[in-house]
């Protein structure tokens, strides 16, 4: 209110209280001395009192027309689903005209295929493509149901008994699509009130997961244990400094990070969960079938039992032919031990190769068949960044006919990780290919570097 109304407002009530006072003067009703105030203040009581037993205004209902509802719908504009498409996002990816093994073909130009995650090279191999061929003639293509009504097919079962005596566990659940496993299990385990503590290099589908359970989600500094065990000691002494809530408590990590290709710690993690009571959930996507000595994953890497859990999704089922292919592929790692050997001399050749490259520094782990390259002098922008590596990628295409790929990141994706080139070793990679590859990345990062 400015101060020139308020002056006017007084001047008002002290008329008013003015010429109250000459009628009233003296008189005393109750023993109460009457004056202007006092009959200005009753005034103004009574009618706060009137206006509050009034009946608000409400306007008359009616019904629009038909001439109003059309104008309404002409003027309304619905906000996009997507932000605007800029130029940065107008891509085309390369389109593969063969199998994804380890050279393919695209554009009609045969390349080495360091962009699929076909770790042991079992892409096209006879006994799958037999397996799968007649479980297509039996079953048909998809399952056309979820698991819980009529989409289980004795086949899926066949494949659980499989895996779970493959892993030495008591039971497995087959899960339809690989990215929503993490996300309809962690939601599965943890509700509204559970405490998660997540490593913030994790992948979408987990993120997805964290947001799903409605749980309070604590993030640590990307595969730092100390950072990990001072937000659980943090927890600890908030549980003795307020009585202590009954709820789950889980951390959630990856075997081998696909946004990094590191190595979780898995012996540092059970011993930090066994001191401070919590529960390990672990993503073994890129470990299962590479790491260990007969390939069952980061728990035999380490020598820890594993443990199982169970969960259903409403999703389609798994088509019965994948099913079929599962289970002929763990039958081929427990036969081709080989294979393992095969992959991590590979992995070995390549990483100790590309640790070479000027401009670049590998970042994944010594063991892991994902290899992931990052600028050694990052922007600390990771669209910049991304940009800059996919010119080389592109080059690497055009020029060397090799296949390689940039970490991609959607809008959705928070994970906190600089961008990197992604090569996927396959134990079916020739090693005349992969020399060929450690040369051309070499030649062709310094060609696009020195430019800039």
């Amino acid at each position: 209110m400015s101060s020139g109304l308020q002056i006017g407002i007084m001047d008002l009530m002290n008329h008013l209280i003015g010429a109250l006072d000459a009628p009233f003067a003296g008189a005393v009703v109750f023993g109460v001395h009457f004056d202007g105030h006092l009959v200005v203040e009753a005034l103004l009581v009574a009618v706060i009192v009137f206006l509050l037993f009034q009946k608000s205004y409400q306007p008359q209902k009616r019904p629009l027309t038909r001439k109003e509802i059309d104008q309404l719908c002409d003027e309304w504009v619905p906000e996009p689903l997507h932000p605007a498409i800029t130029k940065e996002m107008e891509i085309e990816p390369p389109v593969l005209e063969s199998d994804a093994g380890p050279r393919t073909i695209v554009s009609g130009k045969e390349v080495i295929n360091l962009a699929s995650a076909n770790y042991l090279g079992l892409i096209g191999h006879g006994k799958i493509t037999e397996a799968c061929d007649e479980a297509l003639k039996k079953y048909g293509v998809g399952s056309c149901g979820p698991r819980g009504f009529y989409g289980t097919i004795d086949v899926h079962l066949d494949c659980e008994a499989r895996i779970s005596k493959f892993l030495g566990t008591p039971d497995s659940i087959l899960y339809s699509y690989g990215l929503a496993t993490t996300s309809s299990v962690i939601p599965a385990f943890c509700k509204r009130g559970d405490i998660i503590i997540a490593d913030e290099g994790v992948h979408w589908g987990i993120q997805n997961g964290l947001f799903l359970s409605r749980s309070i989600v604590k993030l640590f500094k990307h595969n730092d244990m100390k950072a990990l065990e001072n937000i659980l000691e943090e927890i600890a002494l908030e549980d003795k400094r307020v009585k202590k809530v009954l709820n789950r408590r889980f951390i959630v990590v990856e075997a081998i990070y696909q946004n990094s290709g590191q190595l979780v710690p898995l012996d540092e993690i059970i011993s930090l969960k066994e001191k401070y009571k919590f529960r390990v959930l672990v993503d073994e996507s890129n470990s299962f079938g590479v790491l260990g000595k007969t390939g069952r994953g980061l728990t035999e890497h380490y020598g820890i039992p594993r443990l199982s859990g169970a969960g259903y999704c409403f999703s389609a089922s798994l088509p019965p032919y994948l099913a079929s292919a599962a289970i002929t592929e763990i039958d081929v790692l427990e036969e081709s031990h080989e294979l393992l050997v095969r992959l991590q001399e590979n992995v070995t050749l390549l990483w100790n190769g590309l640790s070479q490259v000027r401009g670049l520094k590998v970042m994944s782990n010594a063991l892991s068949p994902l290899v992931l390259l990052q600028l050694e002098n990052t922007s600390g922008s990771f669209k910049s960044d991304s940009m800059l590596l996919q010119e080389i990628v592109d080059c690497m295409l055009d020029d060397e006919a090799l296949l390689l790929t940039v970490s991609k990141r959607s809008l959705l994706d928070n994970f906190k990780l600089p961008a990197g080139i992604q090569l996927f070793v396959s134990a079916a990679h020739k090693k005349s290919d992969l020399l060929q590859v450690i040369q051309s990345v070499k030649s062709v990062v310094e060609s696009v570097l020195d430019r800039k």
